[in-house]
């Protein structure tokens, strides 16, 4: 048996990278990240059936390909490609599975385009759908009872991809799972609202078994659990590699927490910090983060020599002009290394989906606009063209030369350089990609379906 595990092409997870060659600067386009839940299907599928890897992101799918079942995982804006890739398939005669968490969210609509969806984790339901398909049946729906538990985990098969197509293709999931519940993540429904941890050992034995020492722990909070991320932590201190991973702003409160993250290897920390502004983020159900500390917490943090990624969501129903404003500019100033300036995207299987659906909101039916950089609702009090505009004017400011500068200051160093060149990139792609967008009037990636004056 061939099975042919396919993620779509995401243009979100795309980069142009700095690298050395010969002494001389150069840029490779890569991905961020491999399609790990594919690494681990692939590991779960019986010893006796081939199987292969194709992520559309770094190379194109071969539709001809002599295989016998295709399985697609697809994220909600990656949906219609999946679909086509499905179809495509499907008048050749191979049965198709498709799972992930659009699927997952939206089984039915799936189904008209496959023959089966696993919802949510596929350890456990792809060994059942393994062996009813050799048995030549297969159910329309693949799902398990409860969480799965991470003891005993196999390794992913990361052999099967090509490692220099990623900018990193060593990430590692330590624990699954979020107790907060915020409106616009759908991380607690598909994962579960409590934290399930693998044991430690295993997860050290996976690291060890990577070729790099530069690893992303892909967690949606490292230190969500206090007691089992220092234990993480001290394991990890004996390695001597450098990580990176997301968490919360609360990190900043925890000075023995981080100092073990700097001592185990951590140089960077994506922290979602959405909204500087205190009602914004009671809308969210982020009433742990107090925008009034940001700019504190955020010296704290950098003083252990850890990088911030700061992520920003514009568009709250809580969100005024001024509002909008205040997070933009607040956002300029604080001594960030980077960050984003994304659309509230009402994603299947959130609350604000739920409710914008609800209340006839949401302007987009094509899945692909919902990329956390195109508008695809009615905000509630700002126009459109507002709303636009304030995103728009977040990245330019944020990259702009004065801004850049002030964040990052002139000290020297690899790490330094490489965040100097990314800001760089940064700053020449945002007035590249807005200047010519605005010129059509449509958002600041290609994006909204909204005319500029609702």
């Amino acid at each position: 048996m061939r099975i042919e595990l396919i993620n779509p092409n995401n243009p979100t997870n795309a980069a142009n990278v700095p690298f050395l060659q010969k002494g001389l600067l150069s840029w490779k386009a890569r991905a961020y990240s491999p399609p790990l839940n594919l690494c681990m299907v692939a590991a779960y599928t019986p010893m006796d059936v081939e199987v292969s890897i194709t992520d559309e992101c770094v190379k194109p799918i071969d539709f001809e390909k002599d295989v016998d079942l295709v399985g697609i995982t697809a994220y909600t804006n990656a949906a219609p490609r999946a679909y086509e890739i499905a179809d495509a398939f499907h008048r050749r005669g191979i049965p198709v599975i498709m799972g992930g968490i659009h699927a997952s969210n939206l089984p039915e609509e799936a189904l008209n385009h496959c023959d089966a969806v696993v919802i949510g984790e596929a350890e456990g339901a792809w060994q059942r759908l393994m062996s009813d398909f050799s048995h030549g049946r297969v159910e329309r729906i693949y799902q398990n009872e409860q969480l799965v538990c991470l003891e005993g985990l196999p390794v992913p098969r990361r052999d099967l991809l090509r490692h220099d197509d990623y900018v990193t293709i060593n990430t590692v999931q330590t624990t699954r799972g979020c107790p907060h519940n915020c409106s616009f993540c759908s991380v607690t429904q598909f994962n579960g609202k409590t934290y399930r941890f693998r044991p430690i050992h295993e997860v050290i034995r996976e690291i060890e078994s990577l070729a790099s020492r530069n690893i992303f722990i892909i967690d949606d909070n490292v230190f969500g659990h206090r007691g089992r991320s220092r234990k993480l932590l001290e394991a990890l201190i004996p390695l001597g590699i450098r990580w990176g991973s997301q968490c919360t702003i609360s990190i900043a409160h925890d000075p023995e927490m981080l100092e073990l993250a700097a001592r185990s290897g951590c140089i960077g920390l994506a922290i979602g910090f959405e909204s500087f502004c205190k009602e914004s983020l009671k809308g969210a159900h982020k009433r742990f983060n107090d925008p009034e500390q940001f700019s504190r917490d955020i010296e704290i943090i950098k003083s252990y020599g850890i990088l911030i990624w700061g992520s920003f969501v514009l568009g709250f129903d809580e969100d005024d002009e001024q509002g909008l404003e205040k997070t933009v500019q607040m956002a300029k100033w604080a001594r960030l290394d980077f960050a984003c300036f994304n659309f509230l995207t009402p994603l299947p299987g959130t609350m604000v989906y739920d409710q914008f659906k609800k209340e006839g909101r949401l302007a987009s039916k094509n899945w692909a606009d919902y990329n956390m950089a195109s508008l695809v609702f009615l905000p509630a009090r700002v126009t459109a063209k507002v709303l636009e505009n304030k995103v728009r004017k977040a990245w330019l400011e944020f990259y702009s030369m004065s801004a850049i500068v002030r964040r990052l200051g002139f000290s020297l160093g690899k790490i330094r350089l490489f965040i100097w060149l990314l800001n760089l990139a940064l700053f020449f792609y945002t007035r590249k990609k807005l200047k010519w967008t605005s010129r059509r009037g449509h958002g600041y990636l290609k994006r909204s379906l909204l005319p500029l004056d609702v």
